[in-house]
């Protein structure tokens, strides 16, 4: 094939797939991102903005960024693409955990290593995995869910579980350990949803068919992450449910922050996402110069970090969030939160 053919045939591939390349042309090898969905707000915010800020500290390394927009086909086709355009690492969240292993089989027929970002790839072949402790994070949100119902006086209330998404490998490990613990607590579980691709509308639209049928046993709600929280609260309001359930969520996105400072949503699981982000930038540039990569631990035998969650309640919004600036007290108390966040004890002045 004519090589002005060839090129023209690697543009059309990589405009199809929405590539995009970040970095000095002609830089140094490259790195592709490719992220999962924008749903979840966290990954357009944080990660791939910290990852690109980390990777352009580590020298000069061209990143090609790609949203699968929670969809597979769309994310298989933007790492082919990215192994066509010659990349030399891939940093893979995928969007399903099953369906991505065709993408690691496929960068490691071209020699190409794949870091697992945040979500494990099943099936191994993996270079490195970088991510949080997740059977963690759903004991947190359940711990605090079970307080949250003692403290009320209500620790037989039952409680709808609005899980994640039944493609994505850290749901299941969110369930394992939010079920562990409202087992050991004899807390009963009224229903159980695994919301498809993180949807708040579809999360939404559950909950509400769930109130026509428990109504008021319903005490509580786990939600998996604080979309689904954010969906589940739009229905408990629709149905002037008084007073809310007690509502879980992970991830501390702004909204979610807010929502706990009006009462709307009792936590949030905070990650320290700009560590994870500049870890599996580190590895990735390290795997590219062909140096070894060294976990603090390993998951089925893949090297690994695995960072640590935090629960988050009003209590803890300015010893966490605030003091890691993940989010600031402008951020967080806009003129409509002013009121709850003076009540809270949220100012300026008291940033750590």
């Amino acid at each position: 094939m004519h090589r002005r053919t060839l090129a023209v045939l690697l543009i059309a591939a990589l405009t199809s797939t929405s590539l995009v390349a970040c970095g000095a042309p002609g830089g140094g090898p490259e790195i592709a991102l490719l992220l999962p969905d924008k749903k979840t707000a966290r990954y357009e915010t944080f990660d791939r903005p910290v990852f690109e800020e980390r990777v352009a500290e580590r020298g000069d390394y061209d990143v090609l960024y790609a949203n699968a927009d929670q969809d597979a086909a769309k994310q298989q086709q933007q790492a082919e693409s990215a192994l066509a355009a010659g990349v030399k690492v891939l940093v893979l969240d995928p969007v399903d955990a099953k369906a991505a292993t065709t993408i690691v089989n496929a960068a490691r027929a071209q020699g190409v290593p794949v870091v697992s970002y945040d979500r494990l790839v099943d099936g191994g072949g993996l270079a490195y995995y970088v991510s949080f402790d997740n059977v963690r994070v759903g004991e947190l949100q359940a711990q605090a869910l079970t307080q949250a119902l003692e403290d009320q006086g209500d620790p037989d209330g039952g409680v709808l579980m609005v899980n994640g998404s039944p493609t994505d490998s850290n749901a299941a490990l969110f369930r394992e350990g939010a079920l562990r613990v409202l087992a050991e607590n004899d807390v009963r579980v009224l229903a159980e949803y695994a919301t498809p691709d993180w949807s708040p509308d579809k999360a939404q639209d559950w909950v509400a068919g769930q109130i026509s049928q428990y109504g008021d046993r319903i005490a509580a709600v786990y939600a998996a992450n604080d979309g689904t929280a954010s969906g589940a609260i739009a229905a408990l309001r629709a149905a002037d449910v008084t007073p809310l359930p007690i509502v879980t969520g992970q991830d501390a996105e702004l909204t979610a922050v807010q929502r706990i400072l009006t009462g709307d949503q009792y936590m949030t699981v905070y990650k320290a996402l700009r560590p994870q982000a500049q870890r599996a930038a580190d590895v990735a540039v390290d795997l590219v110069e062909g140096r070894e990569v060294v976990g603090d631990t390993e998951v089925d035998g893949i090297p690994a970090t695995l960072l640590v969650p935090v629960a988050v309640t009003a209590d803890d919004i300015m010893s966490t969030i605030v003091a890691d600036g993940f989010w600031s007290v402008a951020d967080i108390c806009t003129r409509e939160y002013e009121a709850a966040c003076t009540a809270a004890g949220i100012r300026e002045d008291d940033t750590p």
